[in-house]
């Protein structure tokens, strides 16, 4: 698995499409833009920026849930990509189990920066992104 760093939000223009930008930290530091929604990049920018709403949001009430019932977010795994849509999954624990949860990218990404936790892809995934950018 090669660990990734998220470099933030950004408009694909001229459709001002949100897309997140994710760069490898390993030798070869491709970067990897993943087309997300909307909510998902704000989301994500709120976080990132350490913004807080008044109420929390969807992730935020997520990470809350899970921390009420002592689960850990310890990675997100990109694990595939399939006509175009990244496929996620969110590796929590507790204290009697570890699981892994099937999520949409841009979900997992907003629950990663709001735990602090790492980022990987699987190296056949990054390959098959055709529309990697080299550094």
């Amino acid at each position: 698995m090669i660990r990734m760093k998220l470099l933030g939000v950004r408009a694909d223009l001229p459709a001002n499409t949100p897309m997140v930008m994710l760069r490898e930290m390993e030798d070869r530091e491709r970067v990897l833009p993943i087309f997300i929604g909307q909510y998902e990049a704000s989301a994500i920018h709120h976080a990132t920026e350490g913004i807080k709403p008044p109420r929390p949001l969807t992730h935020d009430l997520m990470k809350n849930f899970m921390l009420a019932f002592n689960v850990d977010l310890h990675e997100v795994v990109i694990t595939d990509l399939q006509e175009g849509v990244f496929f996620s999954k969110l590796v929590c624990s507790s204290s009697n189990d570890t699981i892994e949860i099937d999520s949409r990218t841009s979900d997992a990404l907003a629950m990663a920066v709001r735990f602090g936790c790492p980022i990987y892809i699987y190296e056949h995934v990054i390959s098959k992104a055709d529309h990697l950018m080299e550094t």
